[in-house]
């Protein structure tokens, strides 16, 4: 097969199509012949050697990817050949075929393309498990997204209001403010406004009982300030940076509570009880049509630095998904 070979490290990586062997699956494990796969922040993090795969997986990036089952494990049950699914992976994305484990794996309902499939995994696992399991948002609580236009952010607006909650998003520019009003929140345009002020302006002064960060440290401060009594702050990437000052006083007066996560490294146990608890609560919307990802672009397989860089440029609404296929 080909797949993405990454050369280089630091900002001047490359990325190149070279031979590769098909991987095998294991008893409970699927191999998939990949059609689309996703691009995540945490491929350009691992292609510039800050992010290492972890021990025993494969060094071609990728988390996600959609296409059709051709060989099955021993033990997999409730899957068959020929399948359409989606998964998510531990790495391998980048390629022409991947393994994913069994217990990771959603069946792409009607009507659903794999380049939309192909972008759900990862912005699914991460939502659920810090926005309504680790934030525990409830129906008619308020839900604040800080970069409501990027993958997961587009994802967690539409989840919060299918949820009913109601979804304030941030984001840095007019037509990405726009995006992010047409999928269901309120948007603030934190270039031009006054973002704390624009919060408390739009909740009447209460605040905000869950945060999904993704910019970290400059924003900690505001951020316990604007959570409401009990709010929860969920952190899951440090974009504008990982160090803060903070008054501990807000956390102990409102009691407010702080989480931080990341996915890749979590045990495969608890990633299946992730998927178990996505299969029952979540994916009834994307089989109804209810959830669907907003797709920003589409690249080639061997055009993946490109896609890359389109995620760097900052310019993107949605998932970025490569096309998997052109390699063949």
């Amino acid at each position: 097969m080909q797949a993405i070979t990454v050369s280089g490290r630091g900002d001047a990586y490359s990325l190149s199509l070279a031979p590769s062997t098909i991987p095998s699956p294991g008893p409970d494990e699927i191999l998939i012949r990949v059609t689309a796969a996703g691009v995540n922040r945490p491929d350009i993090l691992q292609c510039r050697g800050v992010y290492p795969p972890p021990p025993g997986v494969t060094d071609v990036p990728g988390l996600e990817a959609a296409g059709t089952i051709i060989a099955l494990g021993r033990d997999v049950q409730d899957l068959t050949l020929g399948d359409p699914v989606t998964a998510l992976l531990p790495g391998g994305g980048y390629a022409e075929y991947c393994v994913a484990a069994a217990s990771l794996t959603f069946k792409i309902p009607p009507g659903q393309t794999c380049q939309e499939a192909a972008g759900l995994p990862e912005a699914l696992f991460t939502v659920w498990a810090n926005v309504f399991e680790a934030g525990g948002l409830q129906p008619g609580e308020t839900l604040l997204i800080q970069g409501g236009s990027s993958g997961i952010g587009t994802v967690a607006i539409l989840m919060g209001r299918l949820f009913g909650a109601r979804v304030l998003a941030t984001a840095g520019s007019d037509e990405k403010c726009q995006a992010c009003i047409e999928l269901g929140a309120e948007a603030i345009n934190y270039r031009t406004d006054n973002f704390k002020a624009r919060v408390l302006d739009i909740t009447n002064g209460a605040g905000i009982d869950v945060i999904l960060d993704l910019v970290g440290g400059p924003y900690l401060a505001d951020h316990l300030s604007l959570l409401a009594p009990g709010g929860r702050l969920a952190i899951i990437a440090v974009l504008g940076g990982y160090k803060a000052e903070i008054n501990l006083l807000p956390i102990l007066s409102k009691h407010l509570v702080i989480t931080g996560s990341t996915l890749r490294p979590r045990s495969l146990a608890e990633k299946s009880r992730l998927a178990a608890a996505i299969c029952q609560h979540v994916w009834p919307w994307v089989e109804s049509g209810q959830l669907r990802p907003i797709i920003d672009s589409q690249f080639p397989l061997a055009q993946a630095l490109s896609a890359h860089q389109r995620m760097l440029s900052g310019k993107h609404i949605g998932k970025i998904i490569l096309s998997v296929e052109s390699a063949k």
